[in-house]
């Protein structure tokens, strides 16, 4: 997902050109490169053809459920109301998955034709890919990749706590900013300290350096320009020398087996909310609250489209904006994306509220005073945030 691929090969994938002037997809300069008796037709004998039975016309459907806690419930039915089986016998014409999506072999299957041409709007929209012709292919690799470095638990290390990897992220945070990077690299930064936290031995001396290392590497993941590898020394006040940050850099590259994929959340959340047609406000109140995740050691051991899915629900929740007919058929659309059950979507909903009514008030605000610029239209400051218990209606 790293914007950094396109830089590259700029001249050929011009963004500006017309739609006839694009590059052509591989796919089809490989079957141009094909000798020419490939695109002749060929006669077939219809004689020795055996006759093919034709099976009738099947659909997916979605079904709801009364208990919605075991995830989303796909239906498969038939057109007819019956059909027989190879030795004669009557089987029911429903196939019920009550685990939702997991367990089969492609999503192509389930999603609706409607809902994957969203999705390859939504992506186009998003720059996060140039042909439409791999942006269904692009989003499965989305929903299939996000799983691999998936916690079991939010334990930490017994040396550390909570409240110490709050006050790193904060720090991160505030470093982030003053570097200017992209909001993937923040995520991905964050993402690559939770692993490491788990999978080296770092003391607590070293834990700032720990830090700086990560966002270091999802820099050069993500980034254009890197900042000079003094200046990092510079911010952490040269409390470490230049050969510590590259030996700590070669041993956290090391521990990782130098896999660095990551699907963060943020483009979950963008997609989710460009099929809803969610508004300007909406999105920038579902990113602060998304935001704060990165502080909240409880939220590792959900998937970064629960997390999206969640800052969503919850922030139409705290704005209330008039529905319209449009936005909620958008909106139904757009939450069939979601994978996993009610209540873990609800109790991630409960630690978004909680931490955002006490973002203000908290030392590690550097995320709420972020989004309380007039560019972000001041939405950590919106009065809903206050009261948790009356964002989820309890």
């Amino acid at each position: 997902m790293a914007r950094t691929g396109f830089c590259d090969s700029k001249p050929l994938l011009d963004l500006h050109k017309k739609v006839d002037e694009r590059r052509a997809p591989l796919r089809m300069w490989a079957n141009a490169c094909g000798p020419l008796d490939r695109w002749q037709p060929v006669e077939v004998d219809e004689s020795r053809v055996a006759p093919v039975k034709k099976e009738p016309e099947r659909r997916w459907e979605r079904r709801l459920s009364i208990q919605t806690s075991e995830g989303i419930i796909m239906g498969f039915h038939e057109d007819s109301q019956t059909c027989l089986a190879a030795d004669g016998c009557v089987e029911g014409p429903v196939l019920l998955y009550p685990h939702g999506l997991q367990g089969l072999h492609s999503l192509q299957a389930l999603v609706p034709s409607l809902l994957r041409r969203e999705v390859e709007i939504a992506l186009e929209k998003l720059n996060l890919i140039w042909d439409r012709t791999y942006a269904w292919d692009m989003f499965l690799d989305m929903m299939r990749t996000q799983t691999w470095h998936s916690f079991p638990n939010a334990d930490l290390p017994r040396h550390f706590t909570d409240a110490t990897r709050a006050v790193l992220v904060d720090w991160l945070i505030q470093v982030h900013e003053i570097m200017h990077f992209q909001d993937e690299t923040l995520y991905l930064a964050i993402h690559l300290l939770n692993r490491s936290l788990r999978q080296i031995k770092v003391t607590t001396a070293n834990l700032q350096l720990l830090g700086m290392v990560c966002l270091f590497l999802a820099a050069k993941k993500e980034e254009c320009l890197l900042p000079e590898v003094s200046g990092l020394c510079y911010l952490m006040d040269h409390t470490y020398t230049r050969h510590q940050l590259l030996r700590m850099e070669r041993k956290v590259l090391c521990g990782l087996k130098f896999d660095l994929s990551y699907t963060p959340p943020l483009h979950f959340l963008l997609l989710l909310a460009s099929i809803a047609r969610c508004s300007a406000k909406v999105v920038w109140m579902a990113r602060y609250l998304l935001e704060l995740s990165l502080l909240e050691g409880q939220c590792v051991v959900f998937q970064p489209v629960q997390l999206a899915g969640a800052a969503l629900c919850l922030s139409r929740q705290v704005l209330q904006e008039p529905p319209t007919p449009e936005g909620e058929a958008a909106w139904c659309l757009a939450s069939s994306i979601h994978v996993g059950s009610e209540t873990a979507l609800l109790r991630i909903m409960q630690i978004l509220a909680s931490a955002a009514a006490k973002a203000h008030g908290r030392e590690t605000c550097a995320t709420f005073i972020k989004f309380s610029s007039p560019e972000t239209m001041h939405v950590s400051r919106h009065l809903g945030l206050k009261n948790a218990s009356a964002l989820l209606g309890v």
